[in-house]
């Protein structure tokens, strides 16, 4: 009699949801079973105690946490999130569609993800600083250059980008600047890294009007989450002549119907820390946000925004997913049904970001430098590309755009673990 197996540590409903998606993928592909937990299992998790000095003398201990999700095409790349709500199974999650996003967009990477469950906001700078460094130390052992690449995520920034570089470096001696991306551009950071997940929001809701012949001076959008990449995407909406009538983001929302002064809404920001309790619109709360007519929504928060509960209430044209994981499983075969709806799905919508960062990395490699218009150019051309392959595998296979999407991600990891074959 065999003996039973553990249960994997990763026990999470966001865990679940990325595990349904894949099922999902491989039996559509027809993948073979004996691939199958080699391509959905994490390659490596690391779980941490992080304790650091307060600055009223006391300790405190936060746990930390990596993932590697696989190592099949390159070193592994994502971002590192500081939020209460951190776990392994959240991370885990993360890592998969990263490698999904990665090999859908054609970068030389596996996915991987990290984090802290702790309140950044209710941190002193310093105290923040110190908890970056300690991490750091733990991971030093599972990142660099050639291994792993962490980032941006929610809560984190530039500036703990730059000790994460800074602590890195210091243990080996000298100056490292492809151990992070999105660093300040002084430290060896890219122009337009920054932008790059709202901006490339913006152009797929560009094109996706394009296939729906429907122009931008005629639309309206409604933005979840006002943060780094809710902000920009909006900026960038709004440029193109799309009206963006609500926001939000964990405080609260606004909304007006005549349209929002975005540049007064960004002074009211930078010195409230919220938009709620802007004067130029009306308060509307997340829930009540996602249910506006428009003709765009871009949820930009967190993941499982979209459930079975409102999937069916939503009342827009293109759904611009530019958080990581905002719709369930549930939601989408009530959307399935929807096909009025034009779902661009996150690992496609939000795939800006890690694109910048891999010209970040390449730069950080070859000591030369881009503009910014020719970094902008080299990221429309990349996420032109698996926009039209998406769009494409979605008409052909008779498939809905988040199957097409995963089923380009998942087939390219999966040649590539095939090619490479198994160690003995």
């Amino acid at each position: 009699m065999s003996a039973k197996l553990a249960p994997h540590p990763y026990d999470s409903p966001i865990f679940d949801m990325a595990c349904q998606q894949f099922d999902k993928v491989a039996d559509f592909l027809e993948l073979p079973d004996a691939m199958r937990d080699r391509l959905k299992m994490p390659k490596r998790a690391f779980s941490v105690a992080v304790p650091i000095k307060r600055d009223d003398g006391s300790t405190s201990v936060y746990m930390g946490y990596r993932v590697q999700h696989h190592l099949t095409l390159g070193p592994t790349k994502g971002g590192i999130r500081y939020h209460p709500e951190v776990t392994l199974g959240e991370v885990a999650a993360l890592a998969m569609w990263m490698s999904w996003k990665c090999a859908l967009t054609g970068l030389p990477y596996g996915g991987a993800k990290g984090g802290i469950a702790c309140a950044p906001h209710e941190l002193s700078l310093t105290e923040l600083e110190r908890l970056t460094r300690r991490y750091t130390q733990e991971l030093i052992p599972i990142i660099g250059p050639q291994v792993d690449i962490p980032a941006p995520d929610v809560g984190t920034n530039e500036q703990v980008m730059a000790w994460i570089m800074d602590a890195y470096s210091i243990h080996q001696g000298h100056a490292v600047p492809g151990v992070v991306t999105g660093k300040p551009v002084l430290l060896g950071g890219s122009l337009g890294r920054r932008e790059a997940t709202g901006r490339g929001v913006a152009y797929l809701v560009s094109r996706a009007m394009d296939v729906l012949k429907i122009n931008a001076s005629d639309c309206t959008a409604v933005v979840q989450g006002y943060g780094n990449v809710g902000s920009v995407a909006a900026q960038s909406l709004a440029r193109q002549g799309v009206k963006v009538i609500a926001v939000s983001d964990a405080g609260g929302g606004v909304q007006n119907s005549k349209g929002l002064d975005l540049q007064a809404l960004d002074e009211h920001v930078a010195k409230h820390k919220t938009v709620a309790g802007f004067a130029g619109g009306d308060p509307v709360s997340n829930e009540e946000l996602l249910l506006i007519p428009c003709d765009v929504l871009v949820p930009a928060a967190l993941e499982r925004q979209i459930t079975a509960k409102n999937a069916g209430k939503i009342q827009c044209r293109i759904l611009a997913e530019g958080a990581n994981g905002p719709t369930t499983p549930e939601a989408d075969a009530i959307l399935a049904q929807r096909p009025e709806v034009f779902v661009i799905p996150d690992i496609l919508c939000n795939s800006g970001g890690v694109v910048v960062s891999y010209f970040e990395w390449v730069q950080d490699l070859q000591s030369f430098f881009w503009d910014e218009g020719e970094i902008m150019n080299k990221l429309y051309r990349i996420l032109e590309k698996a926009f039209n392959q998406t769009v494409t595998f979605s008409k052909k296979r008779n498939v809905d755009m988040r199957t097409a999407a995963l089923s380009l991600g998942v087939q390219r990891v999966f040649e590539g673990k095939q090619t490479r074959g198994l160690f003995p």
